[in-house]
């Protein structure tokens, strides 16, 4: 596998990691009583509770994309 094509490969992941994240953030902002709802059913949270479980949720997301993707991409693209 070439270096060419593994940078390739973390900036596609990255691209659809952030898709991911903006497609959840919108569901989150725009259908957030639906969603709260269907996961009303199933736990017992206030809806400030739910809300910091889907912010923490997305910062981890957030972050685990800057660590496992952009950070490798930005190393090789220095390096080669």
């Amino acid at each position: 596998m070439s270096l060419e094509t593994v940078r390739e490969f973390l900036l596609w992941c990255a691209v659809i990691n952030y898709g991911v994240l903006l497609w959840w953030f919108l569901v989150f902002r725009f259908a957030h009583d639906g969603l709260y709802r269907l996961h009303g059913r199933w736990f017992r949270l206030p809806p400030e509770q739910f809300d910091a479980i889907h912010y923490l949720a997305m910062a981890v997301y957030k972050l685990g994309v800057i660590l496992f993707n952009l950070v490798p991409y930005l190393a090789l693209r220095i390096v080669g």
